[in-house]
Parts: C-alpha cells; sequence; structure tokens
C-alpha cells in the first residue's frame, strides 16, 4: 500500500461529503491526498478554497461531458466517494463509468443512510441499489457504507423551543409506539468511519455498516426530557397510518420527481416504515444482507456518545443540519 492514499470526493460541501472530507483530512491511518472534485462553476466556492488552504486539491469535472475527460480527470485515484445529493443519484453512473475507464482502484457510491433490504421498500434505496447494480455490471471495485440514522434529526422540539435551532425543517413524530431499536450515528463521526473503511483492503467489494448506538425513540424521547427538564409532547403515528401514507404515496410514485415535496413525503412515510416499523435499520439485519460491521473490524473506533450530541444541543453547541432547506410546501 502506498504511503499515501489518493482520494477524489465528489460532493465535498454537502452534509455528508463536508463530514467525509473532515475525515479524510484528519486521518492518520492511512493518510490521504484528498481531492475535492466539482463543477467548474463551483471550484471557487468559500468551502472548497477552505479545504484548499487545508491541503486540499480542487479538480472540475462535468459528469454529463464525453466520458474520456471524465476518465482523464480520474486517472490516478485509489478511491473515489461519491457524496452526490438525492436529485443527481444516477449521475454516478457517469462517474462509475469514468472511474472504471480510468483505473480507479476503489469506487464508494452515495449510501451513508440507514439499513434497508435492497429494492421495494424505500424509493431513495431503490436509485441506489441502480446504481450499485451498474457498478457491479462494469465490473468496478466498489464499497458500499451505510452509517445508520443521523442523531442530528432525532431530537423532538422542547416547550421552550431552547434546541429549535438544532432541529431538522419539519416536525417530530414517532414512528408507531417508538419502541424499535435503530442504528444511529453522529454525522460528525461519518467521515471518521469513512476514512478507515476505505483504506482497509478487507472491504473492497463488501458492504459494512457503521454505526455509533442503538436508541428506541422513546428512549430518547425520555433522555432529553431528563437533560432538559422539560415535558415533550409525543406525537405518536399509527401503524395503520405509516401503512395508509406508504400505500397513498406509492400509488403514485412513478409521477414523483426526486427532490420535490411529494419525493420528502413518500420518503418520510416509508423511512417510519422500515426503521420505525419494521426493524431494518439493525446490526443483525446488516449481518443477514451480508454486511461487515465496522463495530468488529475497527473495536478501537468509537463515535460520539448520544449522551453528548445531546448535551451539546442543550449547551447550543451542536452541528446543525439541513440549513435553508425546506422538506415540505
Amino acid at each position: 500500500m502506498p504511503s499515501k492514499l489518493k482520494v477524489a470526493l465528489l460532493g465535498a460541501t454537502g452534509e455528508t461529503g463536508s463530514s467525509i472530507i473532515r475525515g479524510l483530512i484528519a486521518s492518520t491511518q492511512p493518510h490521504y491526498e484528498i481531492t475535492a472534485l466539482a463543477r467548474s462553476a463551483s471550484v471557487n466556492k468559500p468551502a472548497l478554497l477552505e479545504y484548499k488552504k487545508k491541503g486540499v486539491n480542487i479538480v472540475a469535472v462535468d459528469l454529463s461531458g464525453p466520458e474520456a475527460e471524465l476518465a482523464a480527470a480520474l486517472k490516478g485515484f485509489d478511491v473515489v466517494i461519491s457524496a452526490i445529493g438525492p436529485s443527481e443519484l444516477m449521475q454516478q453512473v457517469q462517474l462509475a463509468n469514468g472511474c472504471k475507464a480510468a483505473g480507479v482502484g476503489r469506487f464508494v457510491p452515495c449510501c451513508f443512510a440507514t439499513i434497508v433490504p435492497p429494492k421495494g421498500i424505500l424509493i431513495l434505496r431503490d436509485i441506489k441499489e441502480d446504481v450499485i447494480n451498474h457498478i457491479k455490471k462494469i465490473y468496478l471495485p466498489y464499497t458500499i457504507i451505510d452509517v445508520g440514522w443521523w442523531y442530528n434529526t432525532t431530537l423532538p422540539r422542547l416547550p421552550s423551543g431552547k434546541i429549535d435551532y438544532a432541529l431538522p425543517p419539519y416536525e417530530q413524530s414517532i414512528a408507531g409506539e417508538g419502541t424499535t431499536p435503530y442504528a444511529l450515528t453522529d454525522i460528525s463521526d461519518i467521515g471518521v468511519y469513512t476514512a478507515r473503511i476505505v483504506g482497509d483492503p478487507r472491504t473492497l467489494n463488501k458492504y459494512v455498516f457503521a454505526y455509533t448506538e442503538m436508541r428506541t425513540q422513546l428512549e430518547i424521547y425520555d433522555l432529553i426530557e431528563k437533560l432538559s427538564g422539560e415535558k415533550v409532547m409525543r406525537n405518536h403515528v399509527p401503524r395503520e397510518d405509516i401503512a395508509a401514507g406508504v400505500a397513498k404515496a406509492e400509488a403514485k410514485e412513478g409521477q414523483i420527481v426526486v427532490g420535490t415535496p411529494e419525493f420528502y413525503q413518500l420518503a418520510i412515510f416509508q423511512y417510519w416504515n422500515t426503521w420505525g416499523i419494521r426493524g431494518d435499520n439493525q446490526p443483525e439485519y446488516a449481518k443477514y444482507l451480508g454486511y461487515l460491521l465496522a463495530k468488529d473490524l475497527y473495536p478501537d473506533l468509537q463515535g460520539k456518545p448520544y449522551l453528548q450530541y445531546c448535551q451539546e444541543v442543550l449547551d447550543g453547541k451542536a452541528h446543525v443540519v439541513y440549513k435553508g432547506v425546506t422538506f415540505f410546501e
């Protein structure tokens, strides 16, 4: 293995991508030579220029341009990671083709989410699986990384409004009884896990599940009540309402445009169903699907405890996700 692995990252300024690039920069085992891939119009974005100050190379790429040009830009990379947005997921087909033509050693498509059956449960996963199938069809070396549900989208609103600044731009609800355990990870740890995984020969052509803690929604609500001293509203969405919401949205699935409010409405019902009712987002099911567990591979690697995250939120120091984003009209 070279002293420094050459890694390129697409989507370095997004929620997931910014965590990954920080993890790569901080990594010491292995060390990385890092390149951020961006559209020509974006190479001078302030966030990318800040990365440049930290030694990150910035390279312009056009996923819709000639494959030969894309392959030339990707030549020489050991690893290419995609943290592309939901509405652009299928553009990874062109990126995968470019990686194949360039002889890239490992491609990591944008997954970084919950454990879900490959098809028929979650529209976002269905799209990702189409990309994964293409990767396998062209015989491109890969690693699939999933991380569970983000800490940063789990907390309910407190009556005082004290933690409103840290909440996602939609109302929190409890899926069914709220007693199903599901795997959680702080967004800041996605990059830490990814940096270790993509430099490990054992994870080549494998699926890896990297998560930090298991919690139920009721446990989360109990914890924030205890820490804050406030009583929170518990808006349970009954199982039958979730099933009806999934069925209603799926009836229009072929007409729904990715990234629209309708799309996110479908996704939220499907997420409630998969991790809140079915219980898919658990390590046992991940292993059944063939995943390796990061906890087994790297017992020394400990993510941020959920209790610490809650305290950061209450102290006004939490990382806020989805700033300025509107999911629903």
